[in-house]
């Protein structure tokens, strides 16, 4: 998984070759709608956060098996299932074969891509020798420029190709720091906060630590946070050793910066531990895939402290048998 990890770089350059060579068609849409689970869903909302004010139109990642209202044939609907067998995803793709919008599939293979096939949908193959959670390159390059080909955004593939060397340039220091970060956190049930370009990271470092450390954590997002889950911070049960770790890019406005300051030192005044991390890097893209590649390295940090396999996935090959066979 670490080496998966540090390959991010790779994985950048490799999914815009194959987007390439999918030949998709552009043309222009009302809207985008990115269909997946877990994995496969996350590059959406990555995707999103880097594009940021760019978008001309609206970008929503749909988690679940039925499409909004309002889509129809001026729409576009990427179904994204790395596997090519989740049944949510599948739903969605049918469902959008009703509304006529237009559908481009992301996937290894599977029943989606024989559904796509079988209906000429267009689909951007990837390699199958992955877990779905390490794809995250494929499926936020997947997204973001199957977002220029429909006309919602500006290509970002310039920002991407910087990317991929900035990473590169900077595995060393992205270890130490997650080293140091795993350290603060081990023992204790993270939450992570993020905000507008930060908030779909959080989300991110939540499941990561979920699926390759097996152990409890959330996401929250600023300012919303302050409105609410603010208060519980005091009232956690004795015994429990909750923490935070707050995503900050240095780019969010002076309105963010004091709201993570203030909320950082609530939450530490009230006993629990609290990590800043700075997302760094030129561009919006460059900060948002430092930032992911530091929490999935966090996460496996993590998985050492606790001394569990991050490769297997028990909880979910269970959930999914017992679904196939209810």
């Amino acid at each position: 998984m670490i080496e998966d990890v540090l390959a991010i770089p790779d994985h950048l350059r490799d999914a815009l070759w194959r987007v390439d060579s999918a030949r998709l068609e552009a043309g222009d849409s009302r809207g985008l709608l990115v269909c997946g689970m877990g994995g496969s869903a996350i590059g959406g909302d990555l995707a999103v956060a880097a594009i940021g004010q760019r978008l001309t139109a609206p970008m929503t990642t749909v988690r679940g098996y039925r499409l909004p209202g309002g889509v129809d044939d001026g729409w576009t609907v990427l179904c994204s299932s790395y596997s090519g067998n989740t049944e949510e995803t599948l739903s969605c793709f049918e469902a959008a074969a009703e509304t006529g919008a237009r559908r481009v599939v992301v996937s290894t293979g599977g029943a989606i891509v024989d559904r796509a096939r079988a209906d000429g949908v267009q689909v951007v193959g990837l390699p199958g020798i992955l877990q779905p959670r390490a794809a995250v390159a494929y499926m936020l390059v997947a997204a973001a420029e199957i977002a220029a080909k429909a006309g919602v955004a500006p290509s970002l593939r310039a920002e991407i190709e910087a990317a991929a060397t900035f990473l590169e340039e900077r595995q060393e220091e992205l270890r130490e720091r997650a080293a140091a970060i795993g350290a603060a956190l081990a023992g204790t049930v993270p939450v992570v906060y993020g905000a507008e370009l930060t908030a779909p990271v959080a989300r991110r470092w939540k499941t990561q630590i979920n699926e390759n450390a097996k152990a409890p954590a959330f996401h929250s997002e600023l300012p919303e946070a302050d409105h609410n889950e603010i208060c519980g911070w005091a009232g956690a049960p004795e015994g429990t050793s909750v923490s935070a770790a707050m995503i900050e890019d240095p780019d969010q406005g002076e309105e963010l910066g004091r709201r993570f300051e203030l909320t950082a030192a609530e939450i530490a005044g009230a006993g629990s531990e609290v990590v800043s991390v700075q997302a760094l890097g030129e561009t919006r893209t460059e900060r948002l895939l430092y930032a992911t590649m530091l929490g999935d390295l966090v996460s496996l940090e993590l998985a050492e402290a606790r001394g569990v396999d991050p490769l297997p996935v028990e909880a979910i090959e269970r959930l999914k048998s017992s679904l196939a066979g209810s």
